[in-house]
């Protein structure tokens, strides 16, 4: 039987998270080799659940899914590209994908960046549980800084019990985390666990008063170069959601899906109801504000 969790239903306008409603969910979560090989995951939700929360299926699996399930109510549909590294060969080799002119900006980021910390990036690696404890004491702090852990609630966790987890996955050889320093201090972090070959983009935040710098990107790139030198990665998994950042690195990317099965009390359906109405309006003003130039200055309302 599987187990549900605490789930927030969220309503958000781009990034930005206005507000939410609690469900206990049952996960149905896909792996990367579970969606390029188009094989589900099983789950059997406890009679106290409220529902399943399918995330990043395959597009074209999720018609299949809801008909699997008919004794619930499907709602909160969110279709997304889901990108992905393919670390097959060398670090140059995937360097070779990018475009000449990318390459350049690329170069450019991390030149600046080291110039601004007297000529040299100072990045470090952690992967032990010692040396994940040591991650998690500098990243910690500097996470509840990000716009990730202030407006999207997807900062580092810092309960007691995830951070035992994250031990946990070190001490069994399953993390590489790292993080950017400038004049001594962390202002990036960047943690992943790993699922068999691949490398699952979990966290990854910067300090804001250091954005003019990069260092979302200046790490991003230090990072990938470290990893494929170990030679042991299959895949870097952006997970699921949209994102420049993701479309930017990623290598390939499948067509993917996420959304709710839940009983079906009133409640629920009107919960299903009003999000879907709520994500149909946003969608309507931002078409209205990207084909509406005199509305142009309050596109930022709704930017991710």
């Amino acid at each position: 039987m599987s187990v549900a969790r605490p789930t927030p239903v969220a309503f958000t306008v781009g990034a930005r998270r206005l507000f939410a409603v609690d469900r206990h969910l049952v996960p149905m979560a896909f792996s990367l080799e579970q969606v390029l090989a188009y094989d589900a995951p099983e789950v059997r939700p406890e009679a106290s659940a409220d529902g399943i929360r399918v995330l990043s299926a395959p597009q074209t699996m999720g018609e299949r899914i809801i008909a699997a399930h008919p004794g619930y109510v499907a709602g909160a549909r969110e279709t997304f590209r889901r990108h992905y590294i393919a670390m097959d060969g060398s670090f140059d080799d995937y360097l070779a994908r990018f475009s000449g002119k990318t390459r350049s900006t690329l170069r450019r980021k991390t030149k600046k960046f080291a110039k601004a910390d007297g000529g040299k990036l100072d990045v470090r690696a952690y992967s032990t549980r010692a040396e994940v404890a040591r991650f998690l004491d500098l990243a910690t702090p500097l996470s509840a800084k990000t716009y990730q852990a202030r407006l999207l609630d997807a900062g580092l966790p810092d309960s007691e019990a995830a951070r035992d987890a994250m031990l946990a996955e070190a001490e069994a050889g399953r993390m590489r985390c790292f993080l950017l320093f400038l004049a001594g201090e962390p202002v990036a972090y960047l943690s992943l666990p790993i699922r068999g070959a691949t490398l699952v983009y979990e966290h990854l935040g910067y300090d804001p008063e250091h954005a003019a710098l990069s260092p979302g990107t200046v790490l991003q790139m230090e990072a990938l170069r470290l990893l494929f030198a170990e030679g042991r990665f299959r895949y870097f998994d952006f997970t699921e959601g949209e994102g420049a950042h993701k479309a930017l690195f990623g290598t390939h990317s499948a067509a993917c899906c996420s959304f709710l099965l839940l009983r079906p009390t009133l409640a629920n359906r009107l919960l299903l109801g009003t999000r879907d109405g709520f994500d149909a309006g946003v969608a309507w003003v931002k078409a209205r504000l990207q084909n509406d130039s005199p509305l142009a200055s309050a596109r930022k309302l709704l930017r991710s």
